[in-house]
């Protein structure tokens, strides 16, 4: 995954575009930071995103390069695999050694590659609840600390699981998605609520799963709440 920055995130996506030789549509992307116009140009931020071009491979491709329909993995890609699982214990040790200060009950410390570009972290024990604060306000906390870190450290990114809270908001958010879903397919277009932040990742993440082709965006309330616009890239 490359990092990219820009004014907003439609130029940080043809920005990311160019730079792949690819077409949008054609990305995939996650926001670490919404832009924002500030205040007489105080506090201006821009948009940033993680991206890298979607893989594509076909059945008459996978037939050219194995005429048997096997899957052989490459050499790179199993050094592949083996860094990221090196780099996946070291972090399990130095988390457990960082948990260990902490004046809580976490028994389940496991961190596993979740895919090529993703790492797995999951948190459990008695005191899982307070790892997880009110309306999740400690999960997104610990969750982007650990995204800063191993992101930064190591280009990964992370999946974060305490006890079951991620698994349920996904099932929440799966179901409140299902007539929205409907909606996107009878207009083309539809959009969120407002969404807290774990929430809005999630809807997001599933929406853009679901509709690969429509251009999916955040964007604010005038008090500064964040919903998802789902609409076709030449309307956006």
């Amino acid at each position: 995954m490359k990092k990219i920055e820009a004014d907003s995130l439609e130029d940080a996506l043809i920005k990311a575009s160019n730079e792949f030789n690819c077409s949008v549509i054609d990305l995939e992307y996650e926001i670490i930071q919404n832009p924002s116009k500030g205040f007489l140009g105080f506090g201006k931020k821009s948009s940033i995103i993680c991206v890298e071009p979607k893989i594509k491979t076909t059945k008459e491709e996978s037939k050219k390069e194995n005429p048997q329909h096997l899957i052989h993995k490459t050499p790179s890609s199993l050094r592949q695999e083996k860094d990221i699982a090196i780099i996946a214990k070291t972090i399990q040790q130095e988390l457990k050694e960082l948990l260990g200060l902490l004046p809580y009950n976490i028994h389940t410390i496991l961190v596993k590659p979740y895919d090529e570009n993703t790492l797995y972290i999951k948190l459990d024990g008695e005191d899982s609840a307070l790892l997880i604060g009110k309306e999740g306000y400690r999960y997104k906390a610990i969750s982007y600390l650990l995204f800063n870190w191993i992101n930064h450290k190591h280009g990964l990114m992370v999946r974060l699981e305490i006890a079951e809270f991620l698994k349920n908001q996904e099932e929440m958010i799966a179901n409140y998605l299902l007539p929205i879903i409907e909606t996107i397919k009878l207009t083309g277009k539809a959009q969120t609520k407002p969404l807290d932040g774990v929430l809005a990742h999630i809807a997001i993440t599933q929406l853009r799963e679901q509709f690969p082709n429509k251009y999916i965006a955040f964007r604010l309330t005038n008090d500064g709440q964040r919903y998802i616009i789902i609409n076709d890239f030449h309307h956006a």
